[in-house]
């Protein structure tokens, strides 16, 4: 497993070397490999990205010039036409229409996420185009905003921070803002993967009592690691005190956190998503939370994004939601910028990526 420190200097030391017309080579490939290749960048990317591909000598590379906000749909089908690589982000939807946009020139796609629900990889995949993205480099980051999101939930700290700035502090009371603990509890795990694993070893010193996980299948190896106990997914609502959501969103997940799954769940329990918003259905999460059916809900991830002011669970004390920052520190976003910038390149070399998505 990478950490996003490591990882980012490791990407700095590999970056793809530049491209060099050593003496000696005949005039006709000089001119051949002086053409550089055109990539089209839909973000403006951390610097560390935008770095690599400057210093490659390997391409000409035009962006979107803002980070706050997503290049138009109309803009973006406009200048991926007749380019050789596309460097997205997830708030790009990479269709047909896209790719029929793009033409045949287009070799390569690199997404700077983990999460890939933003690609249509069958369209992908049957015109040849390979992927890569950047899984990995984030795991820590999002390790650690998910155990943020869990305090935070489970302990009432924005509805503290609220009472506090606006004189609900008064005198002391015994029961006022308790909220459930970690110690001696069972953490449950829907999707044991590489950040399943680091939410879990960040949560042994709390004292947890138990690690349970469901998923596709039983993962041993990965549940060694932590001593986790694989259990079926009716199981895994019933026993888990705290149900955090690690899994990927596909067809078999989507909204597989609805009202069958909170009415089997302890009236205790605290309920995470920091995955994808598509794996919950939000208008059963609210009625749970609505009726105390469940304790609490923190979500780094909704549907849509960003989720409507309006929204019924922003009404809600006992749910906390974020704006989709779980990888969001410096490190880590530099660290996926260089390794989709270095996937991006490699995979126009025609040489192995070092994190494809195999289709």
């Amino acid at each position: 497993m990478w950490g996003s420190r490591m990882a980012l200097r490791r990407l700095q030391k590999i970056a793809v070397a530049p491209l060099s017309i050593k003496e000696g080579v005949p005039s006709n490939v000089q001119r051949e490999m002086s053409t550089l290749q055109r990539v089209y960048v839909t973000r403006q990317i951390p610097p560390e990205g935008l770095k690599i591909l400057k210093e490659s000598g390997q391409v000409q590379f035009e962006l979107w010039g803002s980070d706050d906000v997503p290049v138009p749909r109309a803009e973006l089908l406009k200048k991926v036409k007749g380019v050789d690589g596309l460097l997205c982000v997830l708030t790009e939807k990479i269709d047909a229409e896209l790719l029929d946009s793009a033409g045949p020139n287009l070799k390569v796609l690199s997404t700077m996420s983990v999460g890939f629900d933003h690609l249509s990889l069958d369209e992908l995949k049957k015109r040849g185009i390979r992927v890569g993205y950047t899984p990995e480099v984030l795991t820590d980051a999002v390790a650690e905003l998910t155990v943020a999101l869990l305090l935070t939930t489970s302990r009432r700290l924005i509805e503290a921070t609220h009472e506090a700035k606006t004189g609900g502090w008064g005198t002391w009371r015994t029961l006022w803002l308790c909220g459930h603990e970690l110690a001696n509890s069972t953490v449950g795990i829907l999707g044991l993967g590489r950040i399943g694993v680091a939410i879990a070893e960040r949560l042994a010193p709390f004292k947890v009592k138990k690690f349970i996980y469901t998923d596709v299948a039983p993962r041993p190896e990965l549940a060694r690691a932590i001593n986790a106990e694989y259990v079926s997914f009716d199981e895994l609502a019933k026993q888990s005190d705290f149900l955090a959501v690690c899994c990927a969103l596909t067809p078999e997940t989507k909204e597989i956190c609805n009202k069958e799954l909170f009415s089997k769940m302890k009236n205790t329990s605290i309920f995470i998503n920091t995955s994808r918003g598509g794996v919950v259905n939000q208008e059963d999460l609210y009625e749970a939370l609505a009726a105390g059916q469940i304790a609490g809900a923190g979500l780094d991830v909704t549907v849509p994004e960003p989720l409507p002011t309006n929204h019924p669970l922003f009404t809600l004390k006992n749910c906390v939601i974020l704006p989709h920052i779980a990888s969001a520190s410096y490190t880590t976003r530099n660290a996926m910028s260089a390794l989709a910038a270095n996937n991006l390149l490699l995979g126009l070399r025609g040489e192995p990526m070092i994190k494809e998505l195999k289709l």
